[in-house]
């Protein structure tokens, strides 16, 4: 086991831990920052893991992790706005 290993053990429970606690317990605000900090968490976690190991192609999962961790959150944003969009005006013809 290599430190890169190491901090990635110590990493997963000690950063994941509160990210799970925030994200099942209290207000949504507090969930939903919970859940943004977990991924941001599990990315670390990722880059650290490929690092250790020395496979190169974990890092692609890390960063696509990077990436759509944002989009879950807005989705989640939604969720919590209620998840409805505007009505449309249904009175109006086509083509018009």
């Amino acid at each position: 086991m290599n430190a890169w290993l190491l901090a990635c053990c110590v990493l997963l429970p000690l950063g994941m831990g509160p990210c799970l606690w925030s994200a099942c317990r209290g207000e949504p605000a507090v969930r939903l920052a919970g859940i943004a900090l977990g991924g941001a968490v599990a990315a670390a976690v990722f880059l650290l893991a490929a690092r250790g190991l020395q496979r190169p192609a974990y890092t692609d999962l890390a960063l696509v992790l990077a990436v759509l961790s944002p989009a879950g959150t807005l989705v989640f944003c939604r969720c919590l706005a209620g998840g409805a969009r505007p009505s449309q005006d249904r009175t109006r013809t086509p083509g018009r």
